[in-house]
């Protein structure tokens, strides 16, 4: 018999989302869902199910390994969760850094004629 656990405590327990509250949240905005059908906080899991989780830009992938309930150090979390996402999902990261522009720390907020040219080069891209 395998075991089941709460998504909502599963996610939280391998360290996807940093309170339980906000794995809870998550579920019931429809932004996890199991083998590809919304999750709800209640809903449970099973080792080999496949979790997705969208946070954007990302839609992340994770296998379960072994379900578990309580929380677990970082450097164990990959004994109990596989993180499946594809690459293709990952690069829309570094895609994400591009499109900020950087300004330095302390310079305040941009006058408007630096403003303009940020949105210059903004719209040139």
């Amino acid at each position: 018999m395998s075991k089941t656990v709460r998504i909502d405590k599963y996610l939280w327990a391998v360290r996807v989302f940093k309170t339980r509250t906000l794995a809870t949240e998550a579920c019931k905005k429809g932004k996890v869902t199991v083998q590809e059908v919304p999750a709800k906080p209640s809903r449970t899991v099973t080792t080999g199910d496949v979790i997705q989780v969208k946070k954007m830009p990302v839609v992340y992938s994770y296998r379960v390994v072994d379900p578990i309930e309580k929380r677990v150090g970082a450097k164990i979390v990959e004994n109990y969760v596989a993180d499946v996402t594809p690459p293709e999902e990952l690069h829309k990261l570094e895609m994400q850094d591009d499109f900020f522009i950087r300004r330095d720390r302390g310079t305040g907020r941009p006058t408007k004629k630096e403003r303009r040219l940020l949105d210059d080069i903004r719209d040139s891209d």
